[in-house]
């Protein structure tokens, strides 16, 4: 299982602050593509990847039993 935590609008648009995924391995692109197809989270392509607090790649594989964190960017005034 990967635990898959969200933030700011990623949170708002699937209206949970994190999901547990049953997959044993998938890559940041394939899990990014499901919830863009799942959840209708167009915006994450935009976020940052964190897989057990070290920043991740497109091709990085993510195994069961890792935490993802998604971080959008951030804006301010």
């Amino acid at each position: 299982m990967i635990h898959v935590l969200l933030f700011a609008q990623l949170q708002e648009a699937v209206g949970k602050d994190s999901l547990e995924l049953q997959f044993t391995s998938i890559t940041v692109s394939d899990l990014k593509q499901m919830l863009k197809e799942e959840y209708n989270v167009l915006s994450i392509d935009q976020a940052m990847t964190a897989i057990n607090e070290e920043y991740a790649q497109g091709d990085t594989v993510i195994r069961d039993g890792d935490t993802v964190a998604f971080i959008p960017p951030v804006s301010g005034g």
